[in-house]
C-alpha cells in the first residue's frame, strides 16, 4: 500500500502500538524504553554538528555582519514578547480556572526526599548567563549537547570565514559538503523514527498507566486546552503575519509533530525542521540562528506549563498568593523559563529553580506533579517546537528575506510534490537575496546557493 510509505503513517501506526501495548502490556512496554531513548540519541549525536555546519556557513554569506546583529536582536524581541503572553495565559488560566483547589493538602505530608534530585539540577543550573553561554572548551560544549555554547562558536566561526572572504572560500564549501553529508545520515535515522515513537509512548503508558490521568485530570485538561488556544490563536496570528497559515504548516510539519508527540523531546527533530524550513524559503542563516536560540529562550509550552503548574501547587497545598506575589512569581518565571534544553525532564528543574526562589509555594509540591509531568509534557513539546517554527518565519520575514507567496504554493502543493522537492539536494543560501521586491522566481531560482520555495516547487511539479 502507498499510504504505508509515508513517514508519518509509519509514525501514527508506532504511536498506536506503543499505546495498546503499554496500556495491555505494561510491563513489557516499560522495557520498550530503549528504543525511544536511542533513537533519540541518535539524533542527538549530530545536532551540534548540523548547527555549527548550518549557522557558519550561513552567517559567511550573509551581505554584513551588520546583518547578523539585527537578525538577533529582532530574534530575541520575539521570544521575549511570545513567552511573556504564554506565561500571562498561564498565569491567567489558573486564576480562573483553579484546577489545584478542594485537595487541601497539607505541606507537611509531602516527602521533600522526592524531589532532591531536582533541587541539586536547579542550583547546578543557576550559574551566571555568562557562564551558561561561554563555554571552558569548545571540543566540551560539542561533546555535552550544550546547544547555546555551540551557536555561540559557530557564530564567531562564521564571522571569521567572513572576515577572511576568498582564503575561507575552500573552507566553506568543505563544511557546506560536510553539512550536506549529515543531513543524509538524518535522513537515514529517521526511518527508524516509528520505532522511537513506538518505544516512547509504551514505556509513557506502561509506567504512568491511565488511571494517573484521573487522578489529576483538571490539571491535564486545562494544561492541553491553554496550549492549543496559545497554538491556535498567538502562533496562528503571528504566522499569518509571516504570511502563512497555520493549518498548512502543521500539515507540512505533521511527521515531525507526531515524532514530538511520542519522544516528547523537540530536540529529535531539530535537523529535520532546519532543512524544511530552508525548503520553504528561509535563509539558511537566520534558521540557523533562530531555531537553536529559541530551543533555549523560546520555550513557550514550558512557559504556560510554569505557569500553571506552580499555581496548581499553590491552591493544592492552600497556599495564599497575593496580586503582588503572583507579579513577583511571574518576574521570577521571565528568567527561569530561559535556558531549557528542549528535552523531557527540563521544565521540572526550571519549576523547581523558580519555587526555591519564589520562597513562598512549598518546593516539596511538586511531588503532586511528578507522576504526570510526562503526560503534560507531550503538549508542552509540541507547543514549544510551532513556536519555534513560527519565530523562524516571523523574524524570515520581518527581515524580507522570507517570500510569503512562494511559501504558500509550496505548502498548497500535493505532498508527492514536496517530497519530490525536498529529496533534491540543498543548494545553499544566500539571505542577502532571498525574497528581495521587484525580483521574479525565475530570477531568484537562477541565483547561485538559493534554496526558493517556487524554484523547488516548479522542478518538483516537472
Amino acid at each position: 500500500m502507498r499510504v504505508l510509505k509515508h513517514l508519518y503513517v509509519q509514525v501514527l501506526i508506532g504511536l498506536a502500538a506503543g499505546i495498546l501495548v503499554g496500556h495491555f502490556a505494561p510491563a513489557f512496554g516499560v522495557q520498550m524504553k530503549p528504543l525511544g531513548d536511542t533513537f533519540i540519541r541518535l539524533i542527538k549525536m549530530l545536532i551540534t554538528l548540523v548547527i555549527f555546519c548550518t549557522v557558519s556557513v550561513g552567517i559567511a554569506r550573509m551581505e554584513s555582519l551588520k546583518q547578523v546583529g539585527r537578525v538577533g536582536f529582532k530574534t530575541l524581541l520575539y521570544f521575549e514578547v511570545v513567552t511573556s503572553i504564554a506565561l500571562v495565559l498561564g498565569l491567567v488560566v489558573a486564576n480562573v480556572l483553579r484546577p489545584g483547589a478542594g485537595l487541601n493538602i497539607d505541606p507537611a505530608s509531602l516527602d521533600p526526599h522526592a524531589v532532591t534530585h531536582y533541587v541539586a539540577d536547579a542550583h547546578a543550573a543557576s550559574s551566571s548567563f555568562i557562564d551558561m553561554i561561554v563555554p571552558n572548551s569548545v571540543v566540551g560544549a560539542f561533546a555535552r549537547g550544550d546547544l547555546l555554547q555551540v551557536l555561540l562558536f559557530s557564530v564567531l566561526f562564521g564571522i571569521a570565514l567572513s572576515i577572511m572572504s576568498q582564503r575561507s572560500r575552500l573552507l566553506m564549501r568543505g563544511i557546506e559538503q560536510f553539512g550536506d553529508t549529515l543531513m543524509r545520515i538524518v535522513e537515514m535515522i529517521m526511518r527508524l523514527a516509528p520505532l522511537g515513537a513506538f518505544g516512547a509512548i509504551a514505556f509513557t503508558v506502561g509506567k504512568y498507566g491511565i488511571g494517573t490521568l484521573q487522578q489529576l485530570g483538571l490539571l491535564i485538561l486545562c494544561f492541553y486546552i491553554t496550549s492549543i488556544l496559545f497554538i491556535a490563536i498567538v502562533l496562528g496570528a503571528a504566522a499569518r503575519w509571516a504570511g502563512v497559515g497555520l493549518w498548512p504548516l502543521l500539515k507540512y510539519f505533521r511527521e515531525e509533530l507526531l515524532i514530538v508527540l511520542g519522544t516528547s523531546t523537540t530536540e529529535s527533530v531539530l535537523p529535520r525542521l532546519m532543512e524544511k524550513l530552508e525548503r520553504m524559503g528561509c535563509p539558511r542563516a537566520i534558521v540557523g540562528l533562530v531555531l537553536p536560540t529559541g530551543y533555549s529562550f523560546n520555550l513557550d509550552g514550558a512557559a504556560i506549563y510554569l505557569t500553571m503548574t506552580s499555581l496548581f501547587i499553590a491552591q493544592a497545598t492552600n497556599t495564599h498568593l497575593t496580586l503582588m506575589q503572583q507579579l513577583g512569581l511571574l518576574a521570577i518565571l521571565m528568567l527561569t523559563s530561559k535556558g531549557g534544553a528542549g528535552v523531557a525532564g527540563a521544565a521540572l528543574v526550571a519549576l523547581t529553580a523558580t519555587l526555591s526562589t519564589h520562597n513562598i509555594i512549598p518546593v516539596a509540591g511538586i511531588t503532586l506533579i511528578l507522576g504526570v509531568d510526562r503526560v503534560l509534557n507531550e503538549i508542552r513539546a509540541l507547543t514549544n517546537m510551532i513556536g519555534n517554527v513560527v519565530a523562524t518565519l516571523v523574524v524570515a520575514r520581518w527581515e524580507g528575506a522570507f517570500d510569503a507567496r512562494a511559501a504558500r504554493e509550496f505548502l498548497a502543493a500535493p505532498r508527492e510534490v514536496q517530497a519530490q522537492a525536498l529529496a533534491q539536494p540543498a543548494r545553499k543560501p544566500h539571505a542577502a537575496q532571498a525574497g528581495q521586491p521587484g525580483q521574479s522566481a525565475q530570477a531568484r531560482e537562477d541565483e547561485p546557493g538559493l534554496p526558493h520555495a517556487t524554484a523547488l516547487f516548479e522542478k518538483a511539479a516537472k
